[in-house]
């Protein structure tokens, strides 16, 4: 009798293990022809996200947009108080501080502005991890005011403007100073045919938050265990499996809204004229044309409102850093860096007309070591330390003190 019972459970075993190995075998199959190439499993769970992406679903056991909330001017920022929240988040969405309804006069307030990169900069995670920008700027120089620097962290992932520029319009009277840094999803990612790998996939608000793509408590409810299932699939040893990939996926249009309606009017919304998508150059040009407004647009609220004013441009692992083997397997696609030098050069134009625009292309050219995690940010170590950021913050805060004639504090 024990024996039949446990040879029917080694049988049940047996055929799973059999019923499981076809699913792995045909979702490989399956992948390979619709990509029309192999790819591995690991591969395909890492391609269409980053190292902000990445610690983000960590921290919440969450995918990335099921920590993001809607907000009626920015588009998106992150939940709290939730299921999927973040730590450190603050009274309006962000990383950090909590952002002032009225001018401190306790500290000298920079707002520091733009995508992921600068939510880096700015610091994700909750002290004591390192604020890179704001210790740099008091260790060393003494503030206009003379008071402590604060800098607050108007950055998060996938934001591009005008969302800095909205930013800054709503607390212009309340801070003492505005910086932004982007430039490399603002310009560089956005020609037809030519796809982000570093923010956009499945981070655009629409697509990415459930949220606020449904309505009904079920539904929430639904995506929200939908959601942590897929971010565990993800954190295992299924990382290896294409079968537990296209179970992800699965999840994943089960709980991101799809209607074909929504997606037709979002895109008739947001699209150019025919001629100049159609042609390469003619959208290049018209792209940097906008950030170039934009720019504008915050150097003129910043002179109104007495505010001091300063656009830093990215590095990029594709120009002047000698990359480290780790770094080129993160980056493999080295061709893009003559058309950011480009783009960077052409904003830089700005200067003539007395808007102070920064390139921060330079500033890894002399590392030997691994600054970059991926195409774009640098390594941030679980205490949040980061060379990389160090570095940044140095050479920003050199360049706002040329720019705006701040006093070095004496050597001790």
């Amino acid at each position: 009798m024990v024996k039949r019972t446990g040879l029917k459970i080694f049988s049940i075993l047996v055929g799973i293990g059999i019923a499981l190995l076809c699913f792995e075998v045909g979702a490989t199959a399956w992948l390979t022809l619709r990509d029309g190439k192999y790819t591995s499993a690991a591969k395909l769970f890492t391609q269409n996200t980053n190292t902000f992406v990445e610690a983000a679903a960590r921290e919440s056991g969450c995918r990335y947009g099921d920590t993001l909330f809607p907000h009626p001017y920015l588009a998106f920022v992150h939940s709290k108080g939730q299921p999927c929240s973040l730590r450190n988040i603050n009274n309006i969405g962000l990383f950090g501080e909590d952002f002032p309804d009225q001018r401190r006069t306790d500290r000298f307030v920079v707002l520091l502005t733009g995508g992921s990169v600068a939510a880096q900069l700015g610091q994700m995670y909750p002290k004591p991890a390192p604020r890179y920008l704001e210790d740099e700027l008091n260790r060393n120089y003494v503030s206009p005011n003379g008071k402590p620097f604060l800098v607050l962290n108007g950055g998060d992932g996938a934001w591009k403007q005008p969302q800095q520029t909205i930013l800054f319009s709503i607390y212009a009277n309340f801070v003492d100073a505005v910086v932004t840094l982007d430039g490399y999803n603002e310009q560089l990612m956005i020609q037809p045919g030519v796809v982000s790998r570093f923010e956009l996939p499945g981070n655009n608000f629409l697509d990415a938050n459930p949220i606020a793509a449904q309505d009904g408590f079920g539904k929430v409810v639904v995506s929200w265990m939908a959601g942590r299932v897929a971010a565990w699939i993800q954190s295992g040893f299924l990382e290896n499996s294409h079968g537990a990939y296209l179970l992800v996926e699965g999840l994943s249009q089960l709980t991101t809204k799809t209607d074909p309606r929504t997606a037709k009017l979002f895109w008739e919304m947001m699209k150019l004229p025919q001629d100049i998508y159609d042609d390469p150059n003619k959208l290049m040009a018209h792209q940097i044309e906008q950030y170039r407004k934009y720019i504008r647009i915050m150097d003129m609220t910043a002179r109104h409102y007495n505010v001091k004013s300063m656009f830093f441009l990215q590095p990029v692992p594709a120009v002047d850093k000698p990359l480290t083997e780790e770094e080129k397997r993160a980056t493999p696609d080295m061709t893009y860096g003559k058309r950011y030098v480009g783009i960077v050069r052409d904003l830089e134009t700005l200067n003539e007309g007395g808007i102070a625009v920064r390139s921060l292309l330079d500033i890894y050219a002399g590392e030997k070591e691994t600054i970059y995690a991926d195409s774009i940010h640098a390594y941030q170590a679980p205490d949040g330390e980061s060379r990389g950021y160090r570095i940044m913050a140095a050479r920003m805060a050199r360049d706002m003190a040329q720019g705006w004639d701040l006093k070095a504090k004496a050597k001790q």
